[in-house]
């Protein structure tokens, strides 16, 4: 049974635009974005109760999120240790890269066409969160921000299926070339884009949002792995790094301090 849900420093317990987010789905999410920024590295084995202690919540919803990643192929259980993170090979990051574009450029090209203004104060909310994120160094921060600004821009084309099938997509990315850039405070041009983005859908110049989109694709995919290397990692089990020190990017108060 999940736990009640709580808040969550800056997440608030909350989702996309106000969605509440039980304790099992807050652990979800961020563990899914300590995987796509690269915090989690493939091969290793994380426990749930080293997880849990880092997050200041009981082992059963950490179990229960990580289980429900297994299920996505994001991590696979290893018996009587943890969860071993999956790696993802250069040919895996292109088919994720491509099948994005097919996805998300025509759909962004769609929305300038209708304008989207009732929509627009919110998207412009949301990505002042990943300009933010940006500016304090915050690289799982800037993971959630991104993912809550992409998700509820696609929800506006009605499209639930697309909308699922990219959320798949982003949580298998694994941006492993991030962390540096934020620290270095090299991503500003990039957080920019939603606000240029959303510039453009307002004028409603959906070949202008078309190109910006493949231009912000093409810098993700710039993110991940160039080499199947990482896929022959060391297997080894993690030796509690969230439980015992602050993991990089990961909230120092636990899920429902104050």
């Amino acid at each position: 049974m999940d736990e009640p849900a709580a808040e969550t420093g800056s997440e608030g317990g909350k989702g996309r635009l106000g969605e509440r987010l039980s304790l099992r789905e807050q652990v979800a999410r961020a563990i899914r974005a300590a995987l796509v920024a690269g915090e989690m590295r493939p091969g290793v084995v994380y426990s749930a109760p080293g997880l849990a202690a880092r997050f200041g919540v009981s082992a059963t919803p950490v179990r229960e999120a990580l289980l429900d990643l297994a299920k996505d192929g994001l991590v696979e259980p290893v018996r009587n240790k943890g969860f071993r993170v999956r790696a993802l090979s250069a040919r895996d990051a292109d088919e994720i890269h491509r099948l994005r574009r097919l996805l998300e450029v025509p759909t962004v090209a769609d929305l300038a066409r209708d304008g989207c203004a009732d929509a627009l104060p919110a998207l412009r909310a949301l990505a002042d969160d990943v300009a933010e994120a940006v500016k304090h160094g915050d690289v799982l921060g800037y993971v959630l921000a991104d993912q809550r600004f992409h998700t509820s821009l696609l929800e506006l084309s009605g499209n639930a299926r697309l909308v699922r099938i990219v959320l798949e997509l982003r949580s298998q990315a694994r941006l492993y070339r991030l962390r540096p850039l934020v620290e270095r405070g090299e991503l500003s041009r990039t957080a920019h884009d939603h606000h240029d983005l959303l510039d453009l859908i307002e004028a409603r110049d959906p070949d202008g949002a078309a190109v910006l989109m493949e231009r912000h694709l093409a810098w993700s995919r710039r993110m991940e792995p160039e080499e199947a290397a990482a896929e022959h990692a060391e297997s080894v089990t993690a030796p509690g790094p969230f439980a015992e020190r602050p993991a990089p990017g990961f909230p120092e108060k636990p899920f429902g301090a104050p």
